[in-house]
C-alpha cells in the first residue's frame, strides 16, 4: 500500500470536492485565506503593527510560502497548465502571492494581498451552493442583454459630463477652482452623482444655477441603470417561466428555444 497518494489521487483532492479529503483540503485553504487577510488588516493598524510587527511579518510570509506551494502544486497537477494559468482562479491564485514578493522592492505593496479574499469564492463549491449558481446565471444573462443600453447610457453621461465641465470652466474659471476642463469634468461627475465633496464649488450666480440643474439631473438619471437591468431581469425570468429560453451547457447563457448554437460561445445544443 502506497504511503503517498498517486498524482491522479492528489489531483482529485486538489481540484475536486466530492469526497472528504478534497473537501478538507478546500476548507484548509479557506482557513488560510481568512487568516492571511486578517493578518494584513491587523498589520495596517499602527498600534497593532508597532506591538506585533515581527509576528505579523513572519505570519504573512508563512502564508505566502504556503500559497506559493499550493499554486505550484495546482500548476504541476493541471493537465492543461496554460488553461489553469489563464483561468479566473488561476489568475487570482497568482495575484494572491505576487504582492508579498513585490513588497521586497516596493513599499506597502504587501497590503494588496487582500486580493486573496477573491479566493473565498471557492466557498460556493465547498458549501454546495450550486443552487445559487442558476440565479447568478439569470442575473448575468440580464446584464448581458442590457449591455447595449447601458453602454448607450454611459456614453450619454460622459457627453453630459464633458459639456457641463466645459461650460463650468468657461463660466467659473481658475479663480473658483475650475483650473482646467478635466478638473471641471471631475466636479461635474461629483455633482451629477450627488456625492458633493465640496472641494470645488461655484461662486457666480450662473455657475450656481448650472450646478442646481446638474444636481436635479443627477437624481433623474441615477435610477436609469437599475431600471434597465430590472426590466431585462424580469424579461429573462418571464422567458424562463414560459419555456422560451434554454440554457447552454457550456457557458450557461440563456438562448432562444429554436437556437441550434449558443449565441455567446457557439456550443451546439
Amino acid at each position: 500500500m502506497a504511503i503517498f497518494p498517486t498524482k491522479a489521487r492528489l489531483a482529485h483532492i486538489v481540484f475536486e470536492h466530492d469526497d472528504r479529503a478534497s473537501r478538507n483540503f478546500d476548507v484548509i485553504v479557506l482557513i488560510l485565506i481568512l487568516g492571511s487577510v486578517a493578518v494584513v488588516i491587523l498589520d495596517s493598524e499602527p498600534s497593532i503593527n508597532r506591538k506585533y510587527q515581527q509576528i505579523l511579518y513572519i505570519l504573512e510570509w508563512g502564508f505566502t510560502i504556503l500559497f506559493t506551494l499550493e499554486y505550484s502544486l495546482r500548476l504541476w497537477l493541471s493537465n492543461k497548465k496554460w488553461g489553469y494559468i489563464t483561468s479566473f482562479y488561476g489568475v487570482v491564485d497568482l495575484l494572491a502571492i505576487i504582492p508579498s514578493y513585490l513588497s521586497l522592492f516596493l513599499l506597502n505593496t504587501q497590503f494588496l494581498v487582500v486580493i486573496r479574499g477573491l479566493r473565498l469564492l471557492r466557498v460556493v463549491r465547498i458549501l454546495k451552493l450550486g443552487r445559487y449558481v442558476k440565479e447568478g446565471e439569470t442575473l448575468k444573462s440580464a446584464l448581458r442583454s442590457s449591455r447595449t443600453k447601458i453602454q448607450l447610457f454611459v456614453g450619454s453621461i460622459l457627453t453630459i459630463v464633458l459639456i457641463a465641465g466645459t461650460v463650468m470652466f468657461i463660466v467659473e474659471g481658475p479663480e473658483s477652482g475650475f483650473t482646467s476642463i478635466p478638473m471641471s469634468m471631475y466636479w461635474a461627475i461629483v455633482t451629477l452623482t450627488t456625492v458633493g465633496y465640496g472641494d470645488i464649488t461655484p461662486v457666480t450666480p450662473l455657475g450656481k444655477f448650472i450646478s442646481s440643474v446638474i444636481m436635479l439631473l443627477g437624481y433623474a438619471i441615477i435610477a436609469v441603470p437599475t431600471g434597465i437591468v430590472s426590466a431585462e431581469l424580469t424579461q429573462v425570468k418571464r422567458d424562463q417561466a414560459e419555456g422560451k429560453k434554454k440554457q447552454c451547457v457550456a457557458c450557461r447563457n440563456w438562448n432562444d428555444m429554436d437556437a441550434n448554437y449558443c449565441k455567446v460561445c457557439g456550443e451546439k445544443g
